[in-house]
């Protein structure tokens, strides 16, 4: 299991197994190893991971207006708890926080 953090350093998602979960454990995405990056349960592009823990939205990527289609829901995995805050970093040009 992987946490994810947004720009800021909040705790935002928990990655495991190929499939994206909110904090609370709900499952509410799935990563395509092939384009790496994440898409959401309607099967629209969510985010990408950068500096290896970030889950970021990069708003000129190419897969916005791509429908990968619907992966099904994995359900729960419970919550992991809460990891603090890991510190703020910038954006970069073109990129933004993912809205979950």
């Amino acid at each position: 299991m992987q946490a994810l953090f947004n720009s800021k350093g909040y705790h935002i998602a928990n990655f495991n197994n190929n499939q994206l979960y909110n904090t609370l454990g709900d499952n509410i995405g799935h990563y395509l190893d092939s384009y790496q990056i994440f898409i959401d349960m309607d099967g629209k592009y969510l985010g990408e991971i950068l500096y290896k823990n970030r889950l970021i939205f990069n708003n000129s990527s190419p897969y916005k207006s791509i429908n990968f289609g619907m992966h099904g829901n994995y359900g729960s995995i419970g919550s992991y708890g809460n990891y603090g805050n890991c510190g703020s970093i910038g954006l970069l040009a073109n990129y933004s926080d993912v809205n979950l």
